[in-house]
């Protein structure tokens, strides 16, 4: 054995040695979780509560104790204490204090020498959905991995836009599993030629199986597909597989079976009868969900294999980044696109993702943020459902920055944190949306989007983010900022007139129920006209 690990390590220092590269290292996700806290100081942290309410650390659901932190950051307060005032005072002081606070502390860095990505168009399909015609695209972006060829990184993505729209259209891009919505088949006549080739090629191959066809003489090679449904042949949402059922919703959702049910079509389906495109894009095929991998995927490419350290970016900031790079693509190289009316679209983690995304991706136009919980429009300061401490086990550590790990410490070598000391808070990244479209979704725990995520602590949130969205010339939820006042108004009650929104919907762990709301908010914000009869029945 000793013989063994000794060749091993040879044959890893001749490879270092070879390419000027260290070996990737392989941890577990405990095992990153342990090295971070080592690099930090962190002798122990605070566990995080649990979701089942008869457990002993249950969470809190207890109105009357959910504000330890009453005092939120204040968002248009300098550092030095004075006051933001103009819109110059917010760009140029003020937002780079606060993109600074989230980067050390919450979401981390993004490289400064990012490898560049060679985008290709893998497959283009015409298609019919629901009647509508629409041109599909494969797309994968191979990221330049000349630094560290050890590992690779291909960026995987689906854009379906309609042919029976005019000029450029609006295209919301949503974190999922890229497939085509409904591939086309070869017609009646097509599949006969097929089969007859077919067959000649088997008899060719092996003469003897002439008798089986003979015995045989109705059966094909090549059948039919199914009928497509309404939603085509993969169900209702991006990345269905043919013949599988149609989905209930069209982001994904963190539990599933929970996602709601109602009336609406899929999400896909309303964007493409609005007159919009959709893009579905892999969060797997950019950074693993897990801290096992954060010694590759983008993070690790970029770090040569290496365990990050405590300002490194983490899995949600990696997904935001491969969403404006897509969107960087569509903008460079699809004219069917309006990438001025661009939009990002998740749910859940990927709520959380999105949000980001749009806070610090400028070239978005517009999010719409389902149930994003904790690290996403959740206030952290709030005792309610998830908490800080969940963000800082070894489950989910892997989506934030190493250095956030310090706010659940409660032995370590700089003493205890707690959430009341990070220096910003969620009000804050959504600030940082302003002036863009901004619209915070959620549904009602009855159906499934859990008491966990905490809807009053993010409306408290998109409150309290109002006064930047004033300041620069933009409407807001059009009651006071008082966050610690402001109640959720009843479900159902669209707040839209302003460019951030809110809509709590009476389903569950989905945005699918808030999308028509969405799709004509957006087309009015933007001056677009809604769809007409003729372009949503796709005639």
């Amino acid at each position: 054995m000793k013989r063994m690990l000794g060749l091993l390590m040879l044959a890893s220092t001749a490879a270092m040695a070879q390419t000027g590269n260290p070996p990737m290292v392989t941890f577990t996700a405990q095992e990153d979780h342990k090295n971070m806290m080592e690099q930090l100081g962190i002798k122990a942290l605070r566990p995080g509560p649990s979701g089942n309410e008869s457990a002993p650390n249950h969470a809190n659901y207890d109105e009357a104790l959910a504000n330890p932190y009453p005092n939120l950051p204040d968002v248009l307060t300098l550092k030095n204490g004075k006051k933001v005032t103009t819109p110059e005072q917010w760009w140029n002081q003020r937002r780079p204090e606060i993109v600074e606070d989230f980067e050390r502390e919450v979401i981390g860095r993004v490289p400064k020498n990012m490898p560049k990505i060679n985008w290709q168009v893998k497959l283009v399909d015409k298609e019919m959905v629901n009647r509508i015609p629409v041109i599909a695209k494969q797309i994968i972006g191979h990221v330049d991995n000349s630094a560290y060829p050890q590992i690779d990184v291909n960026i995987e993505m689906t854009l379906v836009v309609p042919t029976n729209v005019k000029g450029p259209v609006p295209v919301l891009m949503m974190f999922g599993m890229p497939g085509l919505p409904a591939p086309s088949a070869p017609t009646a006549a097509e599949v006969t030629r097929l089969n007859a080739a077919l067959k000649d090629l088997l008899i060719k191959s092996d003469p003897s199986l002439k008798t089986i066809l003979d015995e045989h003489p109705a059966w094909q090679p090549v059948t039919l597909p199914a009928v497509q449904s309404a939603f085509g042949l993969g169900g209702g949402a991006p990345g269905g597989r043919p013949g599988a059922p149609a989905a209930p919703a069209a982001g994904p959702v963190d539990v599933p079976g929970i996602a709601g049910v109602n009336n609406d079509p899929s999400s896909t389906q309303q964007l493409l009868a609005a007159g919009w495109g959709y893009c579905t894009i892999s969060t797997a095929s950019i950074q693993a969900d897990n801290g096992a991998g954060l010694t590759r995927g983008i993070i690790g490419l970029v770090n040569k294999g290496q365990p990050r350290k405590p300002e490194d970016w983490g899995a949600l900031r990696a997904w935001a980044w491969g969403a404006g790079r897509a969107l960087d693509y569509l903008e460079a190289k699809e004219p069917a696109v309006d990438a001025k009316k661009v939009g990002i679209e998740g749910v859940s983690r990927y709520g959380k993702a999105a949000l980001i995304a749009l806070a610090f991706e400028p070239k978005f136009n517009m999010a719409l943020v389902g149930s994003s919980g904790e690290g996403g429009a959740k206030l952290h300061r709030r005792n309610f459902g998830e908490a800080v401490e969940s963000l800082t086990g070894t489950g989910e550590f892997h989506w934030m920055a190493g250095n956030f790990m310090k706010y659940g410490a409660s032995d370590a070598k700089f003493g205890a944190k707690t959430p009341g000391d990070i220096p910003v808070d969620s009000h804050m990244l959504i600030a940082l949306c302003a002036p863009r479209l901004t619209f915070i979704s959620y549904g009602i725990p009855e159906q499934g989007d859990a008491k966990w995520l905490d809807q009053q602590g993010s409306y408290m949130a998109t409150v309290a983010a109002g006064p930047v969205f004033k300041l620069l010339g933009k409407k807001d939820l059009g009651v006071s900022n008082d966050y610690n006042k402001e109640k959720m108004p009843p479900v159902n009650t669209p707040m839209l007139d302003g460019d951030l929104a809110w809509r709590q919907h009476d389903q569950g762990h989905q945005d699918q129920a808030n999308m028509k709301w969405f799709i004509k908010w957006a087309d009015q914000k933007m001056g677009r006209p809604a769809a007409t009869p003729a372009v949503q029945a796709g005639r």
